[in-house]
């Protein structure tokens, strides 16, 4: 079971990490290039379908599976390997789940509810509002996401090496 679960935890943390990352070297470059009225449009259509049950797995379910592995890693006498999947459930939690909560999202939600300008000059003054801004916290986002996927690798190496003495 504590192997499932650190299998688990390895892939949605990675599966998080790698979304986040590839709003930045993707996502966001692609809709910073093009017409800011189709890059509204697009981050509108974007916010809207990524809450779904293909989504909330890695998102919601990352800091559940990290902290219950640190629990059974603990609980079976790991307590290194334990400390590093709890540190990395807390590091997601606090820097991806709810920065996302907190601060893209409500910005998703502002963008959301705004009507697309058929005006160029005016869809460009809200674009140039809102995606450096979202893209900044983003990127912290994906750095916290990194971290806690190397925490927890972390985990399974001293466990790794744990197991070897």
């Amino acid at each position: 079971m504590t192997l499932t679960l650190i299998y688990l935890s390895l892939l949605l943390s990675a599966a998080i990490f790698g979304f986040f990352y590839a709003w930045i070297c993707s996502t966001m470059w692609g809709l910073d290039a093009a017409d800011p009225r189709t890059a509204i449009a697009a981050m509108q259509a974007m916010n809207a379908s990524v809450r779904n049950a293909v989504f909330a797995p890695a998102f919601f379910g990352t800091p559940l599976v990290l902290a219950v592995t640190a629990m059974a890693l603990w609980r079976a006498g790991f307590v290194k390997s334990g400390a590093l999947f709890g540190l990395s459930a807390l590091v997601y939690c606090s820097g991806g789940l709810l920065l996302t909560m907190l601060i893209n999202v409500p910005m998703n939600e502002a963008l959301g509810a705004l009507d697309v300008p058929p005006d160029t000059a005016q869809a460009r003054d809200i674009w140039v509002a809102y995606s450096p801004k979202w893209q900044i916290w983003n990127q912290a986002r994906t750095g916290a996401s990194g971290l806690s996927f190397l925490l927890a690798v972390a985990g399974v190496v001293a466990l790794a090496q744990n197991e070897r003495r």
